[in-house]
């Protein structure tokens, strides 16, 4: 229980203090003028200044309030390695057993885990946050726990008393880890790309000058090179295949290091074709060839070369030669000598007429079947007796014609087992889509037909032929979706696709296995021609193995959901499908810096007059100190007592009552009156 004087004013202070200084002035006033009464007056004006400020002694019942420590435990990944988890903990208890016993005191435990994704240690989040669930005038002390690597020292609040870490670890502490300084997320197949490497040592380390290092790529048996130590290591790669290629690099483990999860690395990086090499050939201009050629130009990673035959041999005009102003095209090098150089070769209403030999024609045969591709956009001329079919591409074109050419409305429709095939699958308005008007007969002997035509014939057929691909369309009408007769279709995305299919692009692969990652997730995605898979055998980075069925999503298409249990590499198989996926960051922030330092929070503790004792040194005593003294020293920290309380009840009571104010006021202008009167 307090007590205290306190002034509760009925005017302004202002104004009571003008009334002060009038009264102030008359009382100067009566004794410049030798007034026997001015004393008198002088303490009457008091009297009534001090009435109008109204004092009052006002009682406080008070109870103390217990003085708050916070004290975070530190529980991110690099506090699981070695024996820190334990010591942290062993620590913890006994800190707070000795806060515990203190006289008014209370401790608030805060066990801090990884940030969501990776964003490593958030001790200062952490600690704002129990700030703001705490009076600020009862903290007395913070302590950390923790090994010092955090990565929100940026959001460090504004503390009214001593900070302290107890930090973890042993000074004979040591690590190795691996670093990828650069790595791009795309490549250009066929081209170099450069990656930059660094083994680094961290702590007490044993001196070695070189270590080896195995890279793996997409899960293969890995290569082993022997780098060295502390230096940038330049790695020049050159990607495999499209799509997704993932890198794996590994350190081996060391005698003694602490851990060797900052020893791999994965980078994912994207195969992409650098220029798509086309080569046009059409037999005839014709309304369909514009369409191919403005699809194809139309996309600036295409590069198209245009054979068109605009004077046939047959042609007899009259006209010299030495007077045509035609360029005679160089056939030889292309078919002959540069034919691999050839992404895809697209014959579009083309017939024999002895400008390409049949030689030409056999080495496009070889080109297919050593990994080249071939569309054939057909129209009359491939039902008729030139019809390249009658040459030695007819080894590798899927269906036979039969001289017969259908000339009737009809509305293309995908199959049921174009349903399934990337290239066509999903194309949508099927019921909505324009009508072609001409088609040639076909007499499939192997290949997969996903679009038919008038009276369910095949209209286009595909094949893999060896180690390259054809496409027979047998119509050259799909240029009146482009023109948007009846409505059109999507022949833009039709030949887009199908181009791209051809090209082995891996996002149209048939069979095909692979996995999105989103953090921990994956989405594992199988497509297949097939009505059925089978579940998907996952391998986990440990070794360990999981099966996981698969749900249709959409015709073809199965997918199902995975949460990896821990960060790596996860290899997929399915039948003779088989991808990899890494999962989490390629270098995990709690894992870039192993080694227990204060470094980084020493400028901010200093500040705060605290503390960094060593845990591996015993468990300093803890003391009172007061505010703004040192709050450190040899083996004790120490905590500012806060002296908080609640009050529980006011009572106050007036110096000056109103009559007793009356009577001194009163009697004291009287007689201030009736001496002046008596002189």
């Amino acid at each position: 229980m307090t007590g205290q004087i306190v002034f509760d004013p009925l005017l302004p202070w202002w104004l009571v203090a003008s009334l002060g200084a009038l009264a102030l002035g008359g009382a100067l006033l009566a004794l410049w003028r030798g007034l026997s009464g001015w004393a008198l007056r002088l303490l009457a004006g008091a009297v009534l200044v001090a009435a109008l400020s109204q004092p009052s002694y006002q009682i406080e019942n008070r109870a103390p309030l217990a003085d708050i420590v916070l004290m975070l435990v530190d529980q991110s990944a690099s506090q699981q390695l070695a024996e820190r988890a334990g010591v942290t903990a062993d620590t913890a208890d006994q800190l707070e057993a000795q806060l515990n016993a203190r006289p008014n005191t209370e401790v608030r435990r805060i066990p801090v885990g990884d940030g969501e994704g990776d964003a490593g240690t958030q001790l200062m989040t952490a600690l704002s946050t129990a700030m703001a669930e705490e009076p600020r005038g009862r903290i007395a002390g913070v302590f950390l726990l923790s090994d010092g690597r955090l990565h929100d020292l940026e959001r460090a609040p504004d503390l009214p008393a001593p900070m302290h870490l107890l930090l973890t670890g042993r000074s004979s502490d040591w690590d190795r880890r691996l670093i990828v300084r650069n790595a791009p997320a795309f490549a250009i197949l066929g081209e170099e790309v450069e990656l930059t490497l660094r083994v680094e040592d961290d702590g007490a380390t044993p001196g070695d000058r070189s270590t080896p290092l195995l890279i793996s790529v997409d899960g293969e048996d890995p290569q082993e090179f022997n780098v060295p130590i502390g230096e940038d290591l330049n790695l020049p790669i050159t990607l495999p295949h499209g799509g997704l290629n993932v890198i794996q690099f590994t350190v081996p483990e060391a005698s003694g290091e602490l851990t060797d999860r900052n020893n791999t690395a994965l980078v994912q990086i994207n195969g992409v074709r650098d220029r798509l090499r086309v080569l046009l050939v059409s037999g005839e201009p014709h309304p369909g060839g514009r369409t191919w050629r403005n699809l194809l130009k139309s996309d600036s990673s295409v590069d198209l070369v245009h054979f068109t035959i605009l004077r046939p041999p047959e042609k007899q005009d009259g006209v010299p030669v030495n007077e045509l102003s035609l360029i005679a095209f160089p056939t030889r090098e292309l078919f002959l000598e540069k034919i691999d150089d050839f992404d895809l070769i697209i014959f579009d209403r083309y017939k024999r007429r002895g400008i390409l030999p049949s030689i030409y024609l056999d080495n496009i045969r070889n080109y297919v079947e050593t990994g080249g591709a071939v569309l054939v956009a057909a129209g009359p001329d491939f039902a008729s007796a030139d019809s390249i079919y009658r040459s030695p591409l007819a080894e590798v074109l899927p269906a036979e014609p039969t001289a017969r050419v259908v000339e009737q409305g009809y509305r293309p429709k995908v199959t049921d087992l174009g349903e399934r095939h990337p290239v066509t699958a999903g194309l949508q308005g099927a019921d909505t889509w324009g009508r072609w008007m001409r088609q040639i007969e076909l007499r499939p002997d192997r290949g997969e037909v996903v679009m038919s035509g008038a009276d369910d014939r095949p209209l286009l057929i595909l094949d893999r032929v060896g180690e390259g691909r054809v496409a027979l369309l047998a119509s050259d009408h799909a240029w009146l979706w482009s023109r948007g007769f009846e409505g059109g279709g999507p022949q833009l995305e039709l030949l887009r696709r199908l181009a791209h299919w051809m090209m082995k692009e891996p996002e149209l692969e048939e069979e095909a296995l692979w996995a999105e990652a989103t953090g921990q997730t994956m989405r594992i995605i199988r497509r297949s021609l097939s009505d059925d898979v089978g579940a998907v055998t996952i391998t986990h980075p440990d070794g360990t193995t999981d099966e996981v069925p698969l749900s249709e999503v959409s015709p073809g298409r199965f997918e199902a959901l995975f949460q990896g249990p821990e960060i790596g590499l996860y290899r997929l198989e399915e039948g003779d499908q088989s991808a990899v996926i890494g999962l989490g960051p390629a270098a995990p922030r709690e894992f870039e810096q192993t080694i227990a330092s204060g470094e980084a929070l020493k400028p901010l503790i200093d500040n705060l007059r605290g503390g960094i004792p060593r845990i591996e040194e015993g468990l300093p005593q803890i003391r009172n100190v007061r505010e703004g003294r040192p709050a450190a020293g040899r083996g004790w920290i120490g905590i500012t007592p806060r002296a908080a309380y609640e009050t529980l009840d006011v009572r106050q009571s007036p110096l000056l009552p109103a009559w007793l104010v009356l009577i001194l006021a009163s009697a004291l202008i009287v007689g201030a009156w009736l001496r002046e009167g008596r002189n």
